[in-house]
């Protein structure tokens, strides 16, 4: 006899056969019934290879019977806070951020792990080495985002003083990758597809790989 599982089923019940060892689950472990809520909104920026689970998720969540799943339109920086005052119930931001917000006063949840290796840092001739990064311009979209935290982080573990031995370039427009092609400044953080892209063209060295 064939016997079929639901996906919330399945679910269910293979934490319990990786924690004994495969077997069989009881029957009756993952009861369907009417869900408690059909809605559920995530924090949406533009949609990207970081965020890319969430956008998943809302193709399962209402394969499970979830009729509205939404996207609110909220800027990086404002991520915790929409989440930590309801305006959205999910969210996915550098880890490193989500803590620094908790530090500031917001509360929230942080449920799991997403993904790694996203980051990879670009230095030019000078900046071959995270010391190297003493005295020289690294482009940055805005104080407190991902790769500022990242590279204080990175130059604070080799005893630099991130606020002081850096010279923090910010800038939208230009772009930061636009900046280190034009030779302005010496480093920035690349997302994909920039790491692809500059590799392809010849474009500097990596000196730290997040992968």
């Amino acid at each position: 006899m064939r016997i079929t599982q639901s996906r919330r089923q399945f679910v269910t019940t293979l934490p319990l056969a990786g924690a004994v060892g495969l077997g069989t689950a009881p029957r009756g472990l993952a009861v369907e019934r009417s869900l408690e809520t059909t809605t559920v909104s995530f924090t949406g920026t533009v949609p990207n290879i970081c965020t890319a689970p969430q956008y998943v998720a809302g193709e399962l969540l209402r394969a499970e019977g979830f009729t509205e799943v939404r996207y609110v339109n909220v800027p990086g920086s404002e991520i915790s806070e929409a989440i930590a005052r309801g305006i959205a119930d999910f969210g996915i931001l550098y880890a490193p951020s989500f803590i620094t917000a908790v530090d500031s006063g917001p509360r929230f949840k942080m449920l799991a792990g997403v993904h790694v290796g996203c980051f990879e840092l670009f230095g030019g001739q000078l900046a071959r080495t995270i010391g190297d990064l003493k005295g020289k311009r690294f482009a940055i979209p805005r104080l407190g985002g991902p790769p500022h935290l990242l590279i204080s982080a990175l130059a604070a573990y080799i005893g630099l003083d991130p606020a002081k031995d850096i010279d923090w370039v910010i800038s939208l427009n230009p772009k930061p990758v636009e900046l280190f092609v034009d030779g302005r400044v010496d480093a920035f953080i690349a997302f994909p597809p920039e790491p692809q892209d500059l590799r392809a063209r010849g474009f500097g060295d990596v000196v730290v790989n997040s992968g």
